[in-house]
């Protein structure tokens, strides 16, 4: 069995352990490379059907094309697709292209506490209504205690620290130090009432894995993560204001791979293109503390 093919085994084990041991369950799709092979290694798992809401948090921020890539594919897969937002911030522009905020600041109001509200249910939710391609008010207000999210390890320091089961209390506040061994390839699932638990079954692949996997089964991926005849092209996803591209000709995935394998990026951090990182000290663990992705 070769690499790729242990990696998607494992992977799928663990999201039909998570669909079994866990009630009000949702995978959070950030429209990203990871997150896209994550609902591939979905679709796989269930033989071509999604059993859970796929979530996105929009920030109306993010670069258009995302977004029309989001629905193409929610449509195309009959994905049950649902969005949410800090519609009270972006309505009073409180954010920081209005100027308001920092970037860390604005991250904590358009992604940190509008997906936090957003999984309780205490705020709207707009799912995909296949009929008329639109959104609508979501009526089910049930709150999604576990999520299923394509953290991985190698790609930004806070997010080694994870666990496949990763257990929150009940605000979705993560305690770094207090969290269960997972010795191996034994897994705890067990939990006390009112733990939210956070389900990372891409966290062992690397970003070489993901772009050989995409190569391998041919997913379909944004178009953003392709040179467009400027030199320079997206390596990881966010919101325009704070997103900035790459030096690279890669024009499709074989020569992003081969990017990745030449070393090019051997000394270039994944997400050095996202400014709130360096805002908060070159990681993403005050953010994530408190829920963040």
């Amino acid at each position: 069995m070769d690499h790729l093919k242990e990696l998607e085994n494992q992977s799928i084990y663990i999201i039909r352990e998570a669909y079994n041991q866990f009630k009000n369950l949702c995978m959070l799709w950030s429209i990203g490379k990871d997150s896209t092979v994550l609902l591939w290694l979905t679709r796989k798992a269930f033989f071509g059907h999604v059993p859970f809401p796929l979530v996105h948090i929009d920030t109306s921020y993010k670069i258009p094309e995302m977004i029309r890539y989001r629905d193409e594919l929610a449509l195309r897969w009959g994905l049950n697709m649902v969005y949410g937002q800090n519609k009270d911030v972006l309505n009073k522009k409180n954010t920081f292209p209005d100027g308001k905020l920092n970037r860390v600041e604005c991250c904590k109001s358009l992604k940190t506490e509008a997906l936090r509200n957003t999984l309780s249910g205490k705020w709207p939710r707009f799912r995909l209504n296949h009929t008329k391609k639109n959104y609508e008010i979501d009526k089910n207000k049930e709150s999604y205690t576990g999520v299923i999210v394509g953290v991985r390890a190698d790609e930004e320091g806070s997010r080694s620290k994870e666990r496949y089961f990763s257990p929150r209390d009940k605000n979705n506040d993560w305690d770094v130090g207090d969290q269960p061994p997972e010795l191996w390839n034994q897994f705890k699932t067990d939990f006390a009432p009112g733990t939210h638990i956070r389900i990372h079954p891409l966290l062992d692949w690397t970003e070489l894995d993901i772009w050989k996997y995409i190569e391998r089964e041919n997913i379909p991926i944004t178009k953003l993560y392709f040179d467009q005849g400027e030199g320079k092209r997206y390596r990881s996803l966010g919101c325009y204001p704070c997103t900035k591209l790459v030096e690279s000709t890669a024009k499709n995935v074989k020569e992003i791979v081969w990017e990745l394998e030449s070393g090019k990026f051997s000394n270039i951090a994944e997400r050095s293109g996202r400014d709130q990182d360096k805002e908060d000290g070159g990681s993403l663990e005050t953010l994530r503390r408190e829920g963040y992705m």
